[in-house]
């Protein structure tokens, strides 16, 4: 059963797995056509579109049905209005068929066409529908709900589905798989059609995580709304938190600290005026002494990375596990990356049950679980399952396949290229990470989301530059990618 957020996610990954949304609505509406060409013969029907792609499966439908039916197709709008390209160029191959078309000019014909029909084909609205449906949705759908002498289809869902107003159809088609929410009382008989979606459209993360689950900023927000993060780390590197903080001002921060040693912290500050920097640390490494500091900046942060370029001294660890424990009691999302997780080795409890990502490479995930990883990527896998359910956190498990998972959900990525093996990349998707935990979204979906954006990134860097990539470049080349996509 997939959600209505998943099933966008899923069009728009299929077609970057090589399936088109022309040839998935093209099947999608043979194998509605091809139900009902099963179950009845000789029928009267009425095709009720709305302006979407589920519309579109409607169109295609009406037209193999037209060979069979006498077909009649109505428009909750103009032609003009219809809203995407694969939908409007299947209205209008209509027009070399035997179907007759109404628009919502017609709309004083509809009560004398569902009274006509024997079949009511509904191709209205799809999923994702939410508050309260409009007119002259409405008042269609309660006539028909009226009605207990006319057989109802519905494509996909039935339109308002989850509304107190939605259809009650007797057979609904749906694609894939069951869409949350779908039961027999509004169904109907509810049918579940493949329509050659690629394997990797619902394995592998691609561009519909990025169009779909990233939060946009509301025209109305204000400074600090869209994301407050800090970054911890520094003392023996100072690259690592600021290209971790960099990444996350591009990403869509709005505003990022960094909480850093006093050695590193006039180094980083001018690197960049955009990152506010804490420099109330000890001179050259994390201790103790600096927890409780750090946990006062956090009462007005969304979001913490934890770990780049902190280093591997004894009292830093010690810190570091403080300070993890102290946000995990806060229920502050989080992510450990690098030396932060080199601090939790035989130390998991501090984190168990928490709104964590962690993001080790093979080694570091060997260490972290005392572990041989397995080569083998079903196996990986089965491990990372394994580690993200026992500790109830996330797992960024970072290779030339990444692999993600909650515990309950995995997806695959490998939207990045070779040259991403240069140092600081992986501070740069902890940047990514925790900014999109910063703006609310949930740890599983955050990293689907920067496994997408962080690679795709890296390959339009590495068109540029090639074997010279560096970190810098790919953020660089985040906003790109974001207004590529959203």
């Amino acid at each position: 059963m997939i959600s209505s957020q998943d099933v966008k996610v899923l069009d728009i990954n299929a077609e970057f797995f090589g399936t088109s949304t022309d040839r998935l609505m093209e099947e999608a509406g043979r194998q509605v056509a091809q139900f009902i060409n099963e179950q009845y013969k000789n029928q009267t029907i009425l095709v009720l579109c709305g302006l979407g792609n589920n519309a579109g499966d409607g169109f295609v439908a009406a037209r193999y049905l037209s060979k069979k039916h006498t077909i009649n197709v109505f428009l909750f709008g103009d032609e003009k209005d219809i809203k995407t390209s694969n939908a409007y160029n299947n209205y209008k191959k209509l027009g070399s068929h035997p179907v007759t078309l109404y628009d919502i000019k017609s709309l004083d014909k509809i009560d004398t066409l569902i009274e006509k029909a024997t079949i009511i084909l509904d191709a209205m609205l799809g999923v994702g529908i939410t508050g309260a449906l409009r007119e002259p949705y409405k008042s269609i759908i309660d006539k028909i709900n009226a009605r207990n002498d006319k057989n109802i289809v519905s494509i996909d869902v039935p339109t308002g589905m989850g509304l107190a107003d939605s259809l009650k159809a007797h057979h609904t088609i749906t694609f894939h798989d069951k869409k949350t929410g779908m039961d027999p009382d509004r169904c109907g008989t509810i049918h579940i059609k493949k329509i050659g979606i690629p394997k990797q459209a619902e394995t592998h993360v691609g561009p519909g995580e990025l169009t779909v689950l990233y939060p946009r900023p509301k025209k109305s927000s204000h400074k600090g709304e869209n994301g407050r993060i800090l970054i911890v780390g520094g003392g023996p590197y100072h690259g690592a938190p600021y290209l971790t903080g960099l990444a996350s001002l591009r990403t869509g921060a709005d505003l990022v600290h960094v909480a850093t040693p006093e050695k590193t912290a006039s180094i980083i500050s001018h690197y960049s005026p955009n990152l506010i920097i804490h420099s109330q640390l000890s001179k050259n490494h994390l201790q103790m002494r600096d927890v409780q500091g750090i946990s006062n900046i956090t009462d007005s942060i969304d979001a913490i990375v934890i770990g780049p370029g902190l280093g591997s001294e004894q009292d830093t660890y010690q810190a570091t596990r403080a300070l993890i424990e102290d946000i995990s009691k806060k229920s502050i999302p989080m992510v450990i990356d690098a030396d932060g997780l080199n601090a939790l080795r035989n130390h998991h409890d501090i984190i168990k049950n928490s709104t964590t990502v962690i993001t080790p490479h093979k080694t570091e995930f060997k260490r972290f679980i005392d572990q041989t990883v397995d080569q083998d990527i079903k196996k990986q896998k089965e491990q990372v399952e394994k580690w993200a359910k026992k500790l109830g956190i996330t797992i960024f498990l970072k290779g030339p396949t990444d692999i993600i998972s909650n515990g309950d959900l995995t997806r695959f990525n490998i939207v990045h290229n070779e040259a991403m093996t240069v140092g600081g990349t992986g501070d740069v998707l902890a940047g990514i990470i925790g900014t999109l935990l910063s703006k609310k979204v949930t740890p599983i979906n955050a990293c689907r989301i920067a496994a997408f954006l962080s690679g795709e990134a890296g390959n339009v860097a590495f068109e540029k530059k090639s074997f010279g990539l560096i970190a810098t470049d790919v953020i660089d080349e985040i906003p790109g990618i974001l207004k590529k996509y959203l």
